[in-house]
């Protein structure tokens, strides 16, 4: 800018940056509706049962309400720029999880499983709050990535040391008390995949030699995370827990895509895949029944034995049709013992209907393009690959557990996202929404470079 009557040239001024709007007050009213749908689901379950609201719908409708409000509160004080759709989504998905966890509570007298739920949502509404209000920069993260990294290693092997459960060793069962470890896991493996590819993407991008259409790094700096990988998928594997070993070499290869750009490394991460597949398959005989049944699903009505898992699954989505049966009235009970965990989603089709599940996708497809926002507005690696893995990780999951209970693909024993029962999974996802509120927060407020 050149000032009238002087010669001297002074360099503009840097320009302000711009802030986007916060929209708490969005968030907010969100949550209200969040908690009101959840509410008036509860309500039409007992209706359609008994033909009244149920006697505990305030105090469910209460407590949900009070959870909401207090995580909302610590976002507005503690993250004010965060991404307003993350924390009512959450909301959302939990208290539909709860309403179709109570309905099948109904037709199982003796297996309760509402309570208990409800006591995990809370504790994992606790620890996002806690994520929140003490994790101020998520850059801190990166300086324990072997921290976590060894955590995870030790989590993966303790349920070794159990008894199975239904053919998997991926519980711990202490007393009645039980937790799946793995779970909490994948988060940590996030955690330190994020900080060592961020630490070496230019070495996995550029260096090392050419091999056909794939740039390969030296062994000296992909070696390291190719090991911890391949130990942590040969301990699930000994585990038979092929979902989260499927579910960790997806996020393994989505993130070294990420950092490097090649895609040459999609294309060995299918094939790989599709060869450990094809060996566990034919190997393993727990899994090797599960593609039977994938691949025959009315092989053992045909057999006079009567429908298995999955094609009462699938009779299920087929009696919902378009708009469902109505919250209540459905009979994906039948299924049987893993009804409110593997095939909950089974319920929430035949009742909800074709509409109703795809509302429910998209609730997932949106939190995972806001994790997806998060990382593309970051501008340091580490965040832009820990807001893409965990997103990853949800999207993963869904299309894992809801291509085995439709068909898609084989079976693999997993819990989908804040819907079925399991509280080492309601944990694990409030910390995954924790943790991208912290990023998103970072990602939209104006950049600060200064150290974390």
């Amino acid at each position: 800018m050149i000032k009238a009557g002087t010669t001297e040239a002074r360099a503009d001024a840097p320009a302000p940056a711009v802030r986007l709007p916060r929209r708490r007050g969005i968030e907010l009213a969100l949550i209200v509706v969040a908690v009101l749908l959840s509410v008036y689901g509860y309500c039409a379950v007992g209706i359609a049962r008994h033909g009244a609201v149920p006697p505990g719908a305030a105090g469910y409708g209460a407590g949900l309400g009070v959870l909401a409000l207090v995580a909302h509160l610590a976002v507005r004080l503690r993250a004010p720029d965060a991404d307003p759709l993350l924390l009512p989504i959450g909301v959302l998905l939990n208290g539909l999880g709860l309403v179709l966890i109570y309905r099948l509570d109904l037709e199982t007298p003796g297996d309760r499983a509402a309570p208990a739920q409800l006591v995990w949502s809370t504790l994992g509404v606790a620890f996002f709050i806690v994520t929140v209000v003490l994790l101020r920069d998520h850059r801190v993260l990166q300086r324990y990535a072997y921290v976590c990294v060894a955590g995870a290693l030790a989590l993966l092997v303790l349920p070794i040391l159990f008894p199975a459960v239904n053919g998997a060793r991926i519980w711990i069962r202490i007393a009645g008390f039980s937790i799946q470890p793995g779970e909490f896991a994948k988060v940590l493996l996030a955690v330190f995949f994020a900080a060592y590819l961020a630490a070496n993407r230019g070495a996995l991008a550029y260096a090392g030699r050419r091999v056909w259409w794939l740039q390969l790094p030296t062994g000296r700096v992909l070696g390291p995370i190719v090991s911890i990988w391949l130990l942590s998928v040969l301990v699930l594997v000994l585990e038979r827990d092929l979902g989260t070993s499927l579910l960790f070499f997806g996020l393994f290869v989505v993130l070294l895509y990420v950092a490097t750009g090649r895609t040459g490394w999609i294309a060995v991460g299918l094939l790989l895949a599709a060869l450990g597949a094809v060996a566990v398959g034919w190997l393993e005989p727990h899994v090797h029944s599960r593609v039977e049944d994938w691949l025959h699903p009315l092989a053992s009505i045909e057999a006079g034995r009567g429908p298995n898992q999955l094609s009462q699954s699938l009779f299920a989505f087929a009696s919902g049709g378009i708009l469902g049966t109505g919250l209540g009235l459905g009979h994906s009970v039948l299924i049987g013992f893993a009804v409110k965990s593997d095939f909950i989603l089974a319920t929430a089709g035949e009742e909800l209907g074709l509409a109703g599940l795809s509302a429910i996708f998209l609730l997932y497809g949106l939190l995972v393009e806001r994790g997806y926002r998060a990382g593309l507005a970051l501008r340091d690696p580490f965040g832009q690959l820990l807001a893409v893995g965990l997103a990853s990780i949800v999207a993963l999951q869904v299309f894992v557990i809801a291509g085995g209970v439709t068909g898609l693909i084989p079976l693999t024993g997993m819990a989908m996202p804040f819907l079925a029962q399991g509280g080492s999974s309601v944990v694990t996802n409030w910390a995954i929404v924790a943790l991208l509120v912290r990023l998103s927060d970072r990602a939209r407020r104006p950049y600060d470079q200064g150290p974390a």
